[in-house]
């Protein structure tokens, strides 16, 4: 009897157990997307009409390309928070100003005097602190919940620059969590997002995870000749439709200007 209950027990022991299967939450409809300007008109045909709403876009720039005026440009569409991580936002705006822009619709998010100036308005060596750098992420982190609450579809988010976040003493896995935090900012609000990157400055992999992760992707680069320097813009990703094949020469004048002439091989 007891050898039957212990073979019963066995049995029990190693029958297949029912389990509850995990449902996913109910998907919820994304907001429909719509058409938003650049402010650069030519390119805004180009697009078909303006980026789609809800987009986070990747300015992949050659350094010495001046790409930081499409971001200029970019803030006259449309009310704009604007991260300015490199440089002290007075001299952005003078910049901006410099290009007959006005700055009247922008608020910046100074991390820039976060990190490198101190309460007693000194310059302070935060380069590669580990500790600081992570809590300059989480100050980005912060600063996008609170635009997030004060809502408002119609803004741009500017990131001038995501290089800086790439530079950062940090594991890689808190700049994916910060491109999450952008991404989701985005599509909630269905602004537009604009990430200025440099190219040939990063490690690939993360490099790569973050293309992969916008929607758009401008990418700028410089064409010399023996005879004269040329500025190009192509759109090798257009998340939802189909990229242009076109390569857009454009200069800095007063903004971008771009040359609608067919002479680009």
């Amino acid at each position: 009897m007891a050898d039957e209950k212990i073979k019963a027990a066995l049995v029990q022991s190693i029958a297949p157990q029912q389990t509850k299967v995990a449902t996913a939450p109910e998907i919820t409809a994304a907001p429909e997307q719509v058409n938003r300007s650049t402010a650069i008109s030519i390119l805004d045909r180009t697009l078909g009409g303006g980026l789609p709403s809800g987009s986070v876009v990747y300015i992949f720039a050659d350094a010495k390309s001046m790409a930081e005026v499409f971001l200029y440009q970019f803030t006259q569409a449309r009310k704009t928070y604007y991260f300015s991580n490199e440089r002290n936002p007075k001299y952005v705006v003078r910049d901006i100003k410099n290009y007959g822009f006005k700055a009247d619709n922008i608020t910046f998010v100074d991390i820039y005097s976060a990190y490198y100036i101190t309460p007693q308005v000194e310059m302070v060596d935060n380069v590669g602190n580990e500790f600081v750098d992570a809590k300059i992420v989480e100050f980005t982190e912060s600063n996008l919940k609170k635009i997030g609450i004060e809502g408002g579809a119609d803004v741009n988010l500017i990131f001038d620059s995501f290089s800086f976040y790439l530079n950062l003493n940090v594991n890689p896995g808190v700049i994916k969590r910060l491109i999450n935090v952008i991404y989701e900012a985005t599509k909630n609000l269905n602004c537009l997002s604009f990430l200025y990157g440099l190219k040939d400055t990063h490690e690939k992999n993360l490099e790569n995870e973050i293309l992969k992760s916008c929607d758009v992707i401008f990418e700028i680069e410089i064409d010399k000749t023996s005879e004269k320097i040329s500025s190009l813009l192509s759109i090798p990703k257009l998340r939802g439709r189909v990229p242009s094949t076109e390569m857009l020469k454009f200069k800095v004048g007063d903004g971008i200007q771009i040359d609608t002439t067919k002479d680009i091989a």
